[in-house]
């Protein structure tokens, strides 16, 4: 139990080779050991990417920041989580991806100007370019009316990979990689949106491969629906959607899409019901919003869907219950009860960071030592790293080697920086009662950034300018 001061060779020129090592070595570090070996990537990082990202050289400049010492001095060069969203949508809508793609070669070390644009009828043509010439651009779900594009690229593939498969291990107690686990998903095959896109990456590297995964949608999550969904919403309550000067396929699939979601809880009950039979006896991965299972948890027992699953199963929850009103206080005993499993396993992230935080037996999302975690007040300054703190949650992810990994998230948190975990695991840790600003306060998430104001003011003037 507890962490060791001995330290694990790890090397502050080489980030991604902690990813190699095991979760049980990593939480085994103590926060002496970490956090100087933190400070110098910082260091080094800032050095290297200031010159070379031209978002972050323009910030570092307006900020007057020259250099990075402690891990609180990155504060006032981080991004707030509105940068990956600066560009004008308008951009979106006449599908200007020169100009898009301009904006984006302002946030990566890569020459994206190099990438030929030539015969790009959507964004998700654009996006699947950029992946040609190297890039693994993923976006958000866009839920406040504009995509997050997120310059990541095939530099960081391997150490985004093993993070991933090492917070998964550590989450389910099982190596995926080489156990053969068939895994269940109510989402999409494939898409460029995060979650999608990781979930078909991931699947390649996992034992059974992409054939191991089944997915309620079997086609592709659409990046042009979501990047304009708040304007075909608006456009089709005033009845105004056909004049929308739209490429056609584009309303095609809103349409259909429309139609899928009037049928969708219905689709998802017969869809697991094939599921639960065909794989009666053997042992499963099943993954999903928190609402979704939920739902099917519900349903299913109220139409006599019996799951029977080997021992060893496992679920992994996660999302929240937005928009699901009146979710059971008891929804983990449901969903134990309903899958027959043991535990309700779930993991902490974001599209703007490749290192998740598995959530341990006592229900607390430790992060890895390759995530620096920083707690802000609320005008963005840092609180102590001791006790307990509550605030606005920002992070450093040290594995972004092409681009800024610093940034403001729109996330409150509750950080435990003690060690004592009772699980065993080192590092900081988050209670299980993260929420976000927006939906607290009500509107927009409006970040009072560290440092001048006005200088941070004139550099997302500067980077959403296009």
């Amino acid at each position: 139990m507890g962490t060791t001061a001995q330290p694990v060779a790890l090397d502050a020129d080489d980030v991604a080779a902690w990813t190699e090592r095991s979760h049980e070595e990593l939480f085994g570090l103590s926060r002496d050991v970490v956090e100087p070996l933190q400070q110098e990537v910082l260091r080094k990082r800032f050095a290297t990417l200031r010159p070379n990202v031209e978002a972050l050289g323009k910030l570092a400049e307006r900020q007057g920041v020259d250099g990075i010492d402690t891990l609180d001095d990155v504060i006032p060069v981080m991004f707030d989580h509105r940068v990956y969203k600066s560009y004008p949508l308008s951009l979106i809508e006449k599908r200007r991806f020169d100009r898009l793609t301009a904006w984006l070669n302002r946030l990566t070390t890569h020459d994206l100007l190099r990438v030929p644009l030539d015969g790009l009828p959507s964004v998700d043509d654009w996006l699947a370019r950029l992946d040609e010439h190297g890039m693994i651009i993923g976006h958000s779900t866009g839920t406040t009316g504009k995509l997050s594009f997120i310059p990541r690229s095939r530099v960081e593939w391997p150490a985004w990979r093993n993070a991933h498969f090492l917070a998964m291990r550590a989450a389910l107690g099982v190596d995926v990689r080489q156990v053969r686990i068939p895994s269940f998903s109510a989402g999409h095959r494939t898409g460029h949106q995060m979650m999608a896109k990781m979930s078909r990456l991931m699947a390649e590297a996992q034992a059974g491969g992409d054939a191991a995964r089944h997915t309620l949608h079997d086609y592709p999550l659409s990046s042009d629906l979501l990047s304009l969904a708040g304007r075909l919403q608006a456009a089709e309550e005033r009845g105004e959607l056909d004049e929308l000067e739209l490429d056609p396929e584009i309303l095609e699939r809103h349409r259909r899409l429309i139609e899928a979601a009037r049928h969708r809880d219905e689709d998802l009950q017969k869809w697991f019901a094939r599921l639960a039979e065909e794989f009666r006896g053997k042992r499963v991965r099943i993954g999903g919003t928190s609402a979704d299972l939920v739902r099917l948890a519900l349903k299913g027992r109220e139409q006599g869907v019996m799951c029977e699953f080997a021992a060893g199963s496992v679920l992994t929850a996660g999302g929240g219950f937005k928009g699901f009103k009146d979710a059971p206080a008891d929804w983990q005993d449901l969903l134990k009860d309903f899958f027959g499993i043991d535990r309700v396993t779930s993991m902490y992230g974001m599209s703007e960071c490749m290192g998740t935080a598995p959530k341990c037996t006592a229900e607390y999302y430790h992060f890895l030592p390759y995530t620096v975690p920083i707690v802000l007040d609320e005008d963005a300054r840092p609180l102590p790293r001791e006790g307990v703190q509550t605030g606005r949650l920002a992070l450093f992810d040290l594995l972004a080697e092409t681009y800024w990994g610093g940034f403001i998230s729109g996330d409150r948190v509750t950080v435990h920086w003690d060690e004592a975990c009772e699980c065993g695991w080192g590092g900081p840790r988050v209670a299980d009662d993260i929420a976000r600003f927006s939906e607290l306060e009500g509107g927009d998430d409006k970040i009072t950034c560290a440092g001048t104001a006005k200088a941070y003011t004139d550099f997302m003037d500067y980077v959403g300018g296009a």
